[in-house]
């Protein structure tokens, strides 16, 4: 047997299951030690949400196909890869209201590790010359549920993958299809995203993803560092600044304190891929992002460092695009246009759980990166 799937969920299926458990004892030829469950959470505003935990011997992703196959958290060992968020979630997307006037109801879900953004766009709130939202912020896919998920098991590759359909449309309009999936090596603290969108309605279609990446306390401290292979930098609310010091070192808890934010453009490999670090203080431990940046051109950092109780968190975002409203973006030529029946791809690796010797070998081949510069 080289891999075997389970269906998890299935919007057709009127009797499909709201819980299910998969584990080494349903495939022993996998070795190990792990499980998949599925369940349904009830009350307050999670009431309804869909939950998949793996668990691969060493570390569990937890991911929510009813919020666009977002990862609300990932645990190993004591740490835990997420944040304090002062919204009780995961919340379900009926309980968020997006296009509330402000355009700013999409931070009434906002706690996941990995959420993303798009597909209509991405960035800040649009509107019209007449005041009326034109683009809610972030866009809708975060809030979009999954009508297909499947798990499989691969016993050669020794892998669990989870796979999630998840569409954005509307009659009459744009019809966008994510097919994301999220493949977990057994017994490693490393996993990797790779998405496909596709167009498949019959005219073109425009679209936007950004990956809003999020770290907060515990594991988040002050004196912590991001390392990049920068190769340029704005300040999204100074952009004439010329000056950056300390921009990409994480300061203490200031209550108030107004978010900071960075577009970064980064230096790529021969083969378009990019790497950028968030380590400690004293570079003993620390979490990478390996992706395509020939996919994902545009880098953002966002610092709230703020209280506690109000969410010190920092997001590492790499996008099509900067968050900027639609209308800004559209005027840069940072909108991907999909003829019908094309498809655009990315994927990302994150490695949780660096050690020392880990860490710095990160910082190599993140200097080699910037040597080009």
């Amino acid at each position: 047997m080289a891999s075997q799937t389970w269906v998890l969920t299935d919007s057709g299926d009127i009797e499909a299951e709201r819980s299910i458990q998969i584990s080494d004892r349903d495939m022993p030829s996998a070795g190990g030690l792990w499980s998949i469950q599925k369940r349904t959470l009830t009350g307050g505003l999670s009431d309804g949400v869909e939950v998949v935990e793996i668990n691969n011997g060493c570390m569990q992703l937890t991911v929510l196909p009813t919020r666009g196959m977002g990862i609300w958290k990932v645990q190993f060992a004591e740490q835990t890869l997420g944040w304090q968020s002062p919204v009780r979630g995961p919340v379900h997307p009926k309980f968020v209201p997006l296009h509330e006037p402000s355009g700013l109801g999409w931070l009434d879900g906002f706690d996941e590790f990995l959420v993303r953004c798009g597909l209509e766009s991405n960035g800040a709130p649009d509107f019209d010359a007449q005041g009326q939202l034109l683009y809610p912020l972030h866009g809708r896919i975060g809030n979009r549920p999954a009508h297909l998920v499947e798990v499989t098991v691969d016993d050669t590759a020794g892998t669990i993958a989870l796979r999630g359909l998840v569409e954005e449309t509307r009659f009459h309009f744009q019809k966008l299809r994510l097919e994301s999936t999220i493949t977990v090596p057994l017994d490693a603290t490393s996993f990797r995203v790779n998405d496909h969108v596709e167009n498949f309605g019959g005219t073109p279609a425009d679209m936007q993803l950004l990956y809003h990446i999020n770290f907060g306390e515990p594991l988040l401290r002050p004196g912590d560092k991001l390392v990049t292979p920068m190769n340029s930098i704005i300040d999204r609310y100074n952009p004439k600044a010329d000056q950056f010091d300390g921009w990409n070192v994480y300061g203490p808890h200031v209550a108030g304190q107004r978010e900071d934010c960075f577009y970064l453009e980064l230096l790529t490999d021969d083969d378009g891929r990019t790497e950028v670090l968030l380590k400690n203080s004293d570079g003993t431990s620390g979490t990478s992002l390996n992706y395509d940046a020939s996919a994902l051109p545009c880098f953002t950092l966002w610092k709230n460092m703020v209280a506690s109780e109000d969410g010190y968190v920092t997001g590492l975002e790499p996008g099509t695009n900067y968050p900027n409203t639609r209308t800004v973006e559209e005027q840069h030529g940072r909108v991907v246009t999909l003829a019908p029946g094309e498809s655009w791809a990315a994927d990302l690796q994150i490695d949780a759980c660096l050690n020392s010797e880990q860490v710095q070998n990160a910082e190599d081949r993140i200097s080699t990166l910037a040597a080009k510069a």
